[in-house]
């Protein structure tokens, strides 16, 4: 299980075939790449600047995959996340799954991306024709993350 938060790009290709190809026994390999929009509730973006609480944010991604590790039977996960100024259609987040049947390693993926977005520290600053504001958390996301609080 791993976990990196990085300025520079990652190659999503080469980190899935890592994964895929570390166990003979793995039956599913499930990634989700996130990337920066241009366009954001009706509005143009042309920069997204990703802030993070250094130390923090990798104990707080550890902790959600590990949590991911006891929910389901995983071979492995990788989170990465970016930070630093993204332009539209760069790679933001990376996270891939890998376990024996497909079910986990979907499910997995969902939960792991799911708590990412409401828990990690993360603070992210879109810039436009018309200035700059910080991104506000979405209800969706909370949503999201509390139908796992059930099951």
């Amino acid at each position: 299980m791993e976990v990196r938060v990085q300025l520079e790009d990652f190659d999503a290709g080469a980190e899935i075939s890592r994964l895929r190809l570390s166990r003979r026994d793995t039956g599913a390999v499930v990634a989700f790449i996130g990337q920066v929009r241009d366009i954001n509730e009706g509005a143009e973006v042309s920069t997204l600047t990703l802030e993070h609480y250094p130390g923090m944010t990798e104990k707080v991604l550890q902790a959600i995959v590990q949590q991911a590790a006891t929910r389901w039977a995983l071979h492995d996960a990788l989170v990465i996340h970016r930070y630093g100024c993204l332009q539209a259609q760069d790679q933001i987040v990376l996270v891939v799954t890998t376990s024996p049947h497909r079910g986990d390693a979907f499910s997995a993926c969902e939960f792991i991306m799911d708590y990412l977005k409401t828990e990690a520290p993360f603070w992210k600053k879109e810039a436009s024709a018309s200035g700059e504001r910080w991104v506000e958390a979405r209800s969706s996301d909370d949503s999201a993350k509390q139908r796992w609080q059930s099951q």
